[in-house]
């Protein structure tokens, strides 16, 4: 069975050539921001892939929810008339699946998007709602102004959208809400 198999192509390729996959105690730990999936069903054994009960399904956005995601974006910022913004759609897992800019999005909109999606993802609430949380606004990474919003299955937060550079966080945080009920369609 090829690593492929375990972990998709340019992940496993990348843990390969930095020396982190397997070995005594290395597992996956040394390469954090790759996202590991074992995908069980594949061949024969039983028709679990031989993993059995050692896997479970992970929920991520699909390509064509982010492709709405995207379209929504442009659509609402330019609604808000704001062509200064930066979304960032981050998995729970910490990957960034999606970095869409603005024509006229200043470099510093990048790191807000990202650590508002990060917040949002990690707490599975809008950070608007976390605004007077004195604890999580010392958690490095995140960032606690309006305009981050979980993406949720069932309850569970599985990615986080970021949104910065509007000049008042309640328009990021109606962008980023436009991008939620895009995915949702």
């Amino acid at each position: 069975m090829s690593i492929r198999h375990f972990i998709g192509g340019a992940v496993a390729l990348g843990a390969v050539a930095a020396g982190t996959f397997g070995g005594a105690g290395t597992a996956y730990a040394a390469a954090p921001t790759a996202a590991v999936t074992v995908h069980g069903g594949h061949g024969g054994h039983g028709g679990h892939g031989g993993h059995g009960s050692a896997t479970a399904p992970e929920r991520v956005l699909s390509n064509s929810a982010l492709v709405r995601a995207s379209k929504a974006l442009v659509h609402s910022a330019r609604r808000h008339g704001n062509q200064y913004v930066t979304m960032v759609i981050m998995e729970r897992a910490g990957t960034i699946r999606l970095v869409v800019r603005t024509r006229k999005a200043g470099p510093q909109t990048y790191e807000s998007a990202k650590r508002k999606a990060y917040t949002a993802v990690a707490f599975g609430q809008p950070t608007s709602a976390l605004t007077g949380n004195e604890t999580i606004k010392q958690i490095p990474g995140t960032l606690v102004l309006p305009g981050g919003v979980p993406v949720k299955y069932k309850g569970f937060p599985i990615a986080g959208i970021g949104v910065g550079g509007a000049p008042d966080g309640r328009i990021d945080e109606a962008i980023a809400n436009d991008v939620l009920a895009a995915i949702g369609r």
